[in-house]
Parts: C-alpha cells; sequence; structure tokens
C-alpha cells in the first residue's frame, strides 16, 4: 500500500520513470479494462547472450513499471496491477556463426533455420535457443527483476499467435504498402511480411509469398528447390518478419509500453503503422540513446570496444551499473572501465541522502528508485534508504595502490581497522565486496600506471613539515584533525604554494603516484599515521 502523499508526489515527479508512467497512465485514465494489469515488455535475441544493453533495457522498464504502479494506484493506495514479459525471438533464423561458441561446424550446416530447431552447440540443452533463453533466464534471475518470460517458439508452435498471424494475412497488402516504400528496390522485389519455413530444408526464407485462404492459414511459394509449395502458415510453419513481428506481438500480447534504441526508431515507426493495421494500438515506449566507448565512439561487438556487464561487476558493484544507467535515457553514455569508480562512490551519496530529501526530491533520486525495484513491501522510503559505507571506493582504492599489486584481502580489512571501530565484515557486507573489486580494479589499471615522482625544493620542505606535525599527534587522530594539519601545512606562505590545489596535487604524485587522490586526513587515518609518514620518508629520499 502507497501512502496519499507519495502517490500525489509521483503524478507531479518530473523524474523520468515518473514522466513516463504519467503518460502512460493518461492511456488509461480509469485503468486497464476489466482490471487487466498493463503489459510492460523487452524482447530479447537469443542468438548471443544476454549483455550490458540486455540489463540496462530491463532495468529501466522495471524503473517505469514501478513507477506507473505508483501513479496509477487506487485511492486506498493499491499498487496499479502490471505484468512485465521478457520476449526472446528465437524463432528468428540463424543468419550467421557466432565467435564465441563451440562446435561452429555444426552450428554451419543448420544456418537459416530457426533458433529453437538448432541443437545447442554448448549440449546442454534441447536447442541453441534454449540454451540462451536458459542464459536470459539466469541473467534476470541475478539481478532479483520480476518477469514472465515467453519464448517466439512456443506462441508460434502451439498456435497462440495464430489469430494474429491470419490478422496479418488478411492485411497482406496493407502491411506491403506501409513497408516496401522503405526499402531498397533489390530487397523489396522478394519481400514478404510472412516468411514461410521450408518443409524440406526447415529454412526460414526470403522470398515473395502468395496468400490463398487468409481464414484457413494458406500460403504458397516457391521453395529453395524451385517447387511450388502451398502450406499453412500457422502453428509454427511461418515466422513474421521482424518489424511486423514487433507490431503483431504487440497486439496479440496487448503491450502496453516497450522502450527501445534509438538504432530501432524506424522499427518502431513501421510496426506502429502495422499494429494499427492489424486493429491494435502501438504502445507507449521511450527511445534510449546508445552506449558509447571511452572516445565517444558507438559500441560495437565486431570491434569489440564496449565493456561487458562480467567487467563492470568485476571492479564494480551491480547497484553502481545501475545509478551509471539511471540518469537521462536520452542521452548517450560513454560506457568504460574508467567510470566505475565515481559510479560506486556516487551511489552511495545519493543514498545515504535519501532520508534527508523530500519527497519529491526522493523520486528524483536515482538510488531511491533502485531500492523501489528490489522492496515490494510499498514501504517509504524504500528499504536501505540512508545506508552509507564508512569508506569510499576512491579512498579504497587508493589504500590498495599503495599497498600495492600484491595486496591481499585480509590485508586491507586490516588497515580498515584505523578507520572503523567495528571490522566485522557480516556488518559491513557492501565494503566486504568492494574490497575485491577495489583489489581487482588496482591491480589492472592503477597499479600499472603509478610512477611517484621525486617532490620539488619547496614541496620537499612541506613534507618535512607535515611529517614533523603527523609525529606529533595520537594513532587515532580524527580524519578531521588531520585534514586540518594538511589544510595548515600548505597555507604556510614559507613553502610558495600559489593554493592548496598545487599542494594536494603535490601529495598525490609524490606519495600515491597518481594525479588525483582523497581527503589526506580521511587517507592517513585510514592508512595509519606511522605507514603515512613512512611514505614521506620515501618520497623524500628520492
Amino acid at each position: 500500500m502507497f501512502s496519499t502523499d507519495l502517490i500525489e508526489a509521483a503524478r507531479v515527479s518530473k523524474a523520468w520513470p515518473f514522466q513516463e508512467a504519467q503518460r502512460l497512465a493518461k492511456r488509461y485514465p480509469g485503468g486497464k479494462p476489466g482490471g487487466k494489469p498493463v503489459l510492460f515488455e523487452t524482447g530479447y535475441g537469443p542468438s548471443g547472450l544476454p549483455h550490458i544493453g540486455t540489463f540496462q533495457e530491463v532495468l529501466r522498464t522495471t524503473l517505469v513499471r514501478k513507477a506507473y504502479e505508483i501513479v496509477a494506484a487506487d485511492d486506498d493506495g493499491t499498487p496499479a496491477p502490471t505484468r512485465l514479459v521478457a520476449f526472446s525471438d528465437d524463432m528468428d533464423g540463424l543468419r550467421k556463426v557466432p565467435d564465441n561458441v563451440p562446435n561452429k561446424d555444426m552450428l554451419a550446416e543448420h544456418l537459416h533455420k530457426p533458433l529453437s530447431r538448432i541443437p545447442d552447440p554448448f549440449e546442454k540443452y534441447e536447442s541453441f535457443a534454449a540454451h540462451n533463453n536458459a542464459m536470459l533466464r539466469e541473467f534476470l534471475d541475478r539481478f532479483g527483476f520480476e518477469y514472465e518470460f515467453i519464448a517466439a517458439s512456443s506462441q508460434y508452435n502451439t498456435g497462440a499467435f495464430d489469430d494474429a498471424l491470419r490478422g496479418v494475412l488478411r492485411n497482406n497488402q496493407a502491411i506491403l504498402d506501409i513497408m516496401l516504400p522503405t526499402l531498397r528496390a533489390e530487397r523489396a522485389a522478394t519481400y514478404s511480411p510472412i516468411m514461410p519455413i521450408s518443409p524440406a530444408t526447415g529454412h526460414v526464407l526470403q522470398v515473395p509469398v502468395e496468400v490463398v485462404d487468409a481464414d484457413e492459414g494458406i500460403v504458397r511459394f516457391t521453395d529453395e528447390d524451385g517447387s511450388v509449395i502451398e502450406q499453412s502458415a500457422l502453428g509454427g510453419m511461418a515466422k513474421l518478419q521482424w518489424k511486423v513481428d514487433f507490431a503483431m506481438r504487440w497486439v496479440a500480447l496487448g503491450v502496453d509500453y516497450e522502450m527501445y534504441g534509438k538504432d530501432l526508431t524506424d522499427t518502431g515507426v513501421q510496426s506502429g503503422k502495422i499494429a494499427k493495421v492489424l486493429g491494435g494500438r502501438k504502445p507507449e515506449g521511450l527511445i534510449y540513446e546508445l552506449f558509447l566507448d571511452a572516445n565517444g565512439e558507438k559500441i560495437s561487438k565486431s570491434k569489440g570496444n564496449g565493456l561487458t556487464i562480467e567487467e563492470w561487476l568485476t571492479y564494480g558493484s551491480e547497484e553502481s551499473l545501475g545509478f551509471y544507467i539511471f540518469p537521462n535515457p536520452k542521452s548517450a553514455k560513454q560506457l568504460h572501465v574508467g567510470v566505475i569508480p565515481r559510479a560506486v562512490d556516487d551511489y552511495w551519496q545519493f543514498r545515504e541522502r535519501i532520508l534527508e530529501q523530500d519527497i519529491d526530491k526522493q523520486l528524483g533520486n536515482p538510488v531511491w528508485n533502485l531500492l523501489r525495484v528490489k522492496d515490494s513491501s510499498g514501504s517509504q522510503p524504500p528499504i536501505g534508504a540512508g545506508d552509507s559505507l564508512p569508506v569510499t571506493y576512491g579512498l579504497l582504492l587508493n589504500l590498495v595502490g599503495v599497498l600495492g599489486a600484491t595486496a591481499t584481502h585480509e590485508q586491507v580489512w586490516s588497515y580498515l581497522g584505523n578507520y572503523m571501530h567495528d571490522t566485522d565484515p557480516d556488518d559491513h557486507p557492501d565494503l566486504f565486496r568492494l574490497v575485491e573489486k577495489a583489489l581487482a580494479y588496482n591491480r589492472d589499471f592503477i597499479a600499472p600506471t603509478l610512477v611517484k615522482r621525486a617532490p620539488e625544493p619547496n614541496e620537499a620542505a612541506a613534507l618535512k613539515a607535515l611529517d614533523a606535525r603527523l609525529a606529533e599527534v595520537a594513532a587515532d587522530t580524527p580524519a578531521e584533525d588531520l585534514q586540518t594539519i594538511v589544510y595548515e601545512v600548505g597555507k604556510e606562505e614559507a613553502f610558495g604554494f600559489e593554493n592548496l590545489r598545487d599542494w594536494f596535487k603535490a601529495l598525490y604524485e609524490t606519495l600515491l603516484g597518481s594525479s588525483q587522490g582523497p581527503r589526506m586526513g580521511s587517507f592517513i587515518a585510514l592508512y595509519g599515521v606511522e605507514n603515512s609518514r613512512k611514505l614521506i620518508a620515501e618520497a623524500l629520499a628520492r
């Protein structure tokens, strides 16, 4: 049950998931007829494995779904009913053999057959599609998404799509009138909304098709061997072209909301027109921008210039990935390992602030929305709001960087005892997991680039002064007090720093080997006063 305050705030919120939800609510001002749940859909092509694009689409759709449940809630606070379908287009023909699978020669023998009718190259499931569908479900379950899985093969083969297919056959010419003007002459010459499956080879055929009897589902076409075939297009004997299939699915399943990438903008336009011809209505949806690499170029599977979800989760948390994906989906984002540390720390900063914010600000807080995905209780704020980390990920990386590439989890955790009174891992599970990720990030990206330079004469003098001040403090001196000491030394005119930024940069470059770094007071408290004095001594000895 949602509170009145939450519902009222959601209905006027400017946060993008709520803007999408408000637009969807206008589709059914009084709720979907018959009290049916509003249906959200995400699509998946099972010729490959789930990837970071799969994650972002399901996450963003779920964010809108959760927002809609509040925006369209009943007066008593009961959430609006919704469903989320993860649809696998496993009737699609295999166009080429993927690079990352075994038994390539076997797959090559089954090119152009529906993915659901090709043996599994991993030899674990009844078909290649079944294997990849299982990977999709495992992937979505791993992140705790609530969804229903539907495979195209089951809908086509069992006849669940037969009525919708008859609608396509009845409107074959109207669909051709929509599609042919968008195609090149060569493609238009053989284009048909219906792609029959050859009775001889089992291939999905791209050939002209004549509708013989729409009500009975009978079509006529020329097979690969030149023979003229007359057969049913129902019961799994045909597959629709992509844009037609998209539209048919919307109508057959009653989809109300589906987002897709900018590269499918034209598909959305044509499929929307086809859905109308079929007597349905194009779903509401969002066209999102695509990810870019570190150089601002479009990510390409063939170039291998992207970042996999496994790579992100090696160096950062699942929550930080969701946080990075959340803001403005209509703007392109660079996706590379360099964005991970800040995403981790920003996630925790926003999480900690939730309880300080008014409800309208909470709805725009990315972490509030991400926590809502996990929390189905309806509590306000969601479970976990206000939690914080005792040590930032950035500070953790600085500590690991000083300890070196051979540092262990146990060593890092022992140093955290300088900073935290309670070091029981059970009390800090998120930080405990981040230590392993910090070790990996340092090993792969920081340690190879660290170069500690010798201090300039004025910097050396300042370091000696800082060392002298640290020699006078207790081992358990608070980080803020240590930070004050660092400030005071840097402000002394005798050392000639034009501003404190130059002083901090000198500390980072001579002690940590980097041009950027943490609050030095926090670092000294974490690494230990005596250990920090040793760093200074090493710098002065260069």
